[in-house]
């Protein structure tokens, strides 16, 4: 699920500091209730109507970029939230996320803060790698921000297990209660 993109004025990608970041990507700036599951065509009601989209990306980065500008929003100085669910058939410790993103970001796993890029930088597939973190059996959520000031913007995250291989028995869900078609 991809939020359309709320406005965040930055002139620069260089204000993209830890300190920054944190402060606009966080739970407080989180557009709804940080722990519901969004559902796509679900509203968000604000400064701005926002609309949730459900997408599912056959290639291996997701173009934030096109997206916004497919649906005639705006493209630059704006934040992007995204939420997936993913089932895992078991328990699985010494797991990592492995993100890249244009421009900064932060991504939690079940709530907890996993993984945060900052500064200006090219999304470069698995550029930062969470401390190691347990998948539940079961459901799990990863929800991210992406912040973007002039440029393009685009992301790529994936899990790897205890060997740093990618996990392949997972599977993603669009909804709180629907699987994929």
């Amino acid at each position: 699920m991809i939020l359309e993109p709320i406005a965040k004025p930055n002139p620069t990608n260089t204000v993209f500091t830890g300190k920054y970041v944190r402060q606009a990507l966080s739970r407080e700036t989180y557009p709804g209730d940080f722990d519901s599951i969004p559902e796509a065509g679900e509203a968000v009601r604000g400064d701005q109507a926002l609309t949730w989209h459900a997408l599912d990306s056959k290639l291996w980065d997701v173009r934030l970029f096109d997206f916004a500008q497919a649906l005639g929003k705006p493209k630059y100085g704006v934040v992007f939230w995204m939420v997936t669910i993913i089932d895992s058939p078991r328990e699985m410790k010494n797991v990592r996320l492995a993100v890249g993103s244009n421009s900064a970001s932060r991504w939690w796993l079940n709530g907890e803060v996993a993984v945060e890029l900052f500064d200006d930088r090219r999304m470069v597939v698995d550029d930062v790698l969470s401390d190691r973190v347990t998948l539940r059996k079961g459901r799990n959520v990863i929800r991210g921000a992406v912040i973007n000031g002039p440029g393009l913007s685009d992301f790529c995250l994936r899990l790897l297990d205890e060997s740093g291989a990618p996990i392949r028995d997972l599977e993603i869900n669009f909804g709180p209660s629907r699987r994929p078609a």
